[in-house]
């Protein structure tokens, strides 16, 4: 890929400028060096990727420039990775941070082959994975431990061309790659690296949940198929809520205590404080709508907290809060985004002592080819588990 952060020339070019603002209208750095490889270079090695070139248009198949190599990045030759609704949304312009043409896919896993001169932890055949938002590493943010929500943020898919291609470049590499457990294969670290770490993040760290305490999970997606897991494996007592029986089933395989079909529940809110005698200790909307989002806060006991981890877009981006009970209750409601890097062994360690399946959440696996006709139609919600190119 050529240039592959878009905030900077690629070093061949000896100028490193950094663009703000850029239009959407205006062809994105990328492109510009993608052009001028074609006329001046004619030895640039290529690469298989799948590429849009307008929001909403389809997505192909296209022999493009192999990734430049910045001075702190790594080049990943990449085995895995997943199909996530987040790319769903950049491929249909919610996302500013896309630029086209564009490369989507941020959720990976694979082996290190070229290594940037300042990088000092990584080496060629190493096999890594990092986190979807990528902190710098020097920002007030970075150095208070806080990576996932860096002044500078780096996210593969997003800000520069992402994974769904035969290698992807990563920025700040010492500070976000993370060894991979030799125990654990490409497609089951893959799938760690958004919606995993989010829904990780959210019950351990934001919503500090505790082992017999009731978590409800709102959506049976990739999202909230890991927060069930991950709440099992604590201990604490799941409810899963979702539209489609097939997915409820699933989610009970997976740990749920208690499934709640929201087509045949009129007061989903009323229903899980029944079951659980005044209401869950966290509640997760794993989907992202204002009904989820105001089912989560109402299901909540006294003093509860929300865990907003559903990207909220379109219609769905202003829920109206139900303030009232928000204020009577004490309750709290808190954002979740990604993992930082410095985090990973805790969770792996808890993936591995209490064996959760990750290989059980993946539904398919696909080529490249097939995995970008199925993150077109990731909004209609038809696969049960979570999906994964692995063939390129």
């Amino acid at each position: 890929m050529w240039g592959i952060n878009r905030h900077f020339l690629s070093p061949s070019f000896k100028i490193k400028k950094e663009i703000k603002n850029v239009s959407p209208c205006i062809p994105s750095i990328e492109y510009l060096l993608w052009c001028g490889k074609k006329i001046f270079n004619h030895n640039t090695s290529y690469m298989k990727a799948a590429l849009f070139t307008k929001y909403q248009a389809p997505i192909t198949i296209e022999k493009v420039p192999d990734p430049d190599l910045l001075i702190d990045g790594v080049i990943i030759e990449v085995k895995a990775t997943g199909i996530c609704r987040s790319d769903w949304h950049g491929w249909m312009g919610h996302d500013s941070d896309v630029q086209l043409p564009h490369v989507p896919g941020h959720e990976l896993a694979g082996e290190v082959v070229a290594v940037g001169k300042t990088v000092r932890n990584w080496q060629k055949g190493d096999r890594v994975t990092l986190p979807f938002c990528c902190g710098c590493g020097y920002c007030p943010q970075c150095a208070s431990g806080q990576q996932q929500v860096c002044d500078n943020y780096f996210q593969p898919g997003f800000t520069a061309w992402g994974s769904f291609a035969e290698y992807v470049h990563i920025r700040y590499a010492d500070v976000n790659c993370v060894r991979m457990k030799e125990s654990m294969s490409y497609e089951e670290t893959a799938i760690l690296g958004c919606r995993f770490v989010t829904a990780y993040r959210g019950i351990v760290a934001q919503g500090k949940l505790q082992p017999g305490q009731w978590l409800a999970v709102h959506g049976c997606g990739g999202v909230g198929l890991s927060a069930i897991m991950i709440g099992h494996a604590i201990g604490a007592r799941v409810i899963a809520v979702d539209l489609e029986e097939e997915k409820l089933a699933f989610a009970k395989s997976l740990g749920a205590n208690v499934v709640l079909n929201a087509q045949a529940v009129d007061d989903i809110p009323s229903a899980i404080k029944e079951i659980t005698k005044g209401g869950v200790a966290v509640s997760i909307d794993a989907l992202g709508s204002q009904t989820t989002c105001i089912n989560s806060v109402l299901s909540l006991q006294k003093r509860g907290k929300h865990i907003q981890i559903g990207l909220m877009t379109g219609p769905h981006a202003t829920p109206p809060i139900p303030m009232g009970p928000v204020i009577s209750n004490e309750l709290e409601i808190i954002g979740s985004h990604g993992m930082q890097g410095h985090q990973y062994p805790a969770m792996l360690d808890l993936i591995l002592a209490k064996q959760i399946p990750l290989k059980k959440m993946i539904g398919k696996e696909l080529d490249l080819t097939a995995g970008a006709a199925a993150l077109m139609e990731m909004d209609a919600f038809k696969n049960t588990g979570v999906m994964v190119i692995n063939q390129f």
